[in-house]
């Protein structure tokens, strides 16, 4: 299992043990696992910091 994944299912239990309501509960659980993937690519090495703060033009170079 990747550390991306292992994220993943880390952000999903945090939203799940803030589970308590309706639609609010399923941002929740959605965000973290979102931020939960990001941080687990990030430490696999897959991801560097500057790709996600890179301006339009520092990109076309």
């Amino acid at each position: 299992m990747s550390m991306a994944v292992v994220g993943m299912i880390a952000g999903m239990a945090l939203g799940f043990a803030g589970y308590f309501g309706g639609f609010g509960a399923f941002l929740l659980v959605a965000a973290l696992g979102a931020i939960g993937f990001v941080v687990g690519r990030f430490l696999e090495g897959d991801l560097e910091l500057g790709d996600l703060f890179r301006t339009r033009d520092d990109r076309r170079r």
